[in-house]
């Protein structure tokens, strides 16, 4: 029976792979601030519970922790119930569908809800995730489904070295972080729509309101998701929980700030970008006009040896100039001054166009 289970080495490497990036319990990665002016410590699950366990005590020791958990893994959300403390508000925000950017205050705890964009981003508006955020003053919890790029920009920098002095702040820097994925999300769709601009310039219109079309579904999305509700912001800058400095809450503030230059700037490209779509529907219409245009003259040139060639061609008894031996070059005479004047009247009323 052994000789049918793989090697130990195969069943870990099997083990990794279905742990969706993280660790047992979902955990991708887990730090610990001792010291204000100190490098994070690295922790895992274990470590994690060890530490909460502690921290719960009177003795606790000074300091806070940031864990980050997939979603996706069946565990995490059992081990924040387990172990995090976290408020019932946060799981239920979890799981109410509802998307928007906001910050709340439960009791004692903080719970924020951000959006972002994942982190092989490619101009779609379906790649744009959401972010869980549950704050108290010992711990930071974060979770999603998606990999984000501002996660990702807050984990590179606390990998360098970077020191936080409270959670505050590390929520604040998520914040940012965002704000500025958010900026860098805005030049990308410049730059996109600069060279769809040069293309309609160039008279390169196939395809273009397609794009365009993309775009501003894109800036219409992130808009609607990444700007923060205004009445729960201000609820809990009027009434920080006790544990938060006042410090901590300015920063907070102008971290919140931020957003509405960045979306000032969507909206702008969002008018922009309807302005190129009109001008391309106009170019569409006016070569669609023209090409009615010319097949109108071909067809009011045609129309009078079409009638006579009509009318001539019956079989029937009465036909004039059937004997006459210059019928023929008359008729013709007769068709080409009708088309002069048919294509005078056709040039004419281009003119008055």
């Amino acid at each position: 029976m052994d000789q049918d289970r793989p090697p130990a080495h195969s069943r870990d490497r099997l083990l990794e792979c279905t742990r969706y990036g993280a660790d047992a319990h979902g955990l991708i990665c887990g730090y610990r601030f001792a010291d204000p002016l100190a490098p994070a410590e690295a922790l895992d699950s274990d470590e994690a519970a060890r530490w909460l366990a502690q921290a719960g005590a009177p003795d606790g020791g000074a300091g806070f922790a940031w864990l980050h958990f997939n979603l996706a893994h069946a565990g995490a959300e059992r081990w924040l119930r387990r172990h995090a403390g976290l408020p019932e508000a946060f799981f239920d925000t979890l799981h109410d569908g509802q998307h928007s950017t906001r910050i709340e205050r439960d009791a004692h705890a903080l719970i924020a809800v951000i959006n972002d964009v994942q982190f092989d981003f490619a101009f779609e508006s379906s790649d744009i995730a959401t972010l869980w955020i549950g704050v108290d003053r010992r711990l930071v919890v974060t979770a999603r489904q998606s990999p984000l790029r501002s996660v990702d920009r807050l984990r590179t920098a606390i990998k360098r070295g970077e020191t936080m002095r409270s959670t505050t702040e590390l929520l604040e820097r998520l914040l940012r972080a965002q704000a500025d994925v958010l900026v860098d999300v805005v030049r990308g769709v410049t730059r996109r729509i600069d060279g769809l601009e040069d293309d309609l310039l160039a008279g390169k219109l196939d395809h273009k309101r397609t794009r365009l079309g993309v775009l501003r579904r894109l800036l219409v999305r992130l808009q609607r998701l990444l700007a923060p509700e205004p009445a729960a912001l201000f609820r809990l800058l009027q009434r920080p929980p006790a544990w938060m400095a006042e410090g901590d809450v300015d920063e907070l503030r102008q971290a919140c700030e931020e957003f509405p230059v960045a979306l000032r700037d969507m909206a702008a490209l969002q008018e922009r970008t309807k302005l190129l779509q009109e001008e391309i529907a106009a170019a569409v219409n006016e070569g669609t006009g023209r090409s009615l245009y010319v097949l109108t003259i071909v067809t009011v040139l045609a129309l009078p040896i079409n009638i006579l060639a009509g009318l001539f061609g019956m079989n029937v008894g009465g036909i004039p100039l059937a004997e006459n031996p210059h019928g023929f070059w008359i008729l013709v005479a007769l068709v080409g001054a009708f088309t002069v004047f048919a294509g005078w009247l056709a040039w004419r009323a281009g003119r008055e166009r």
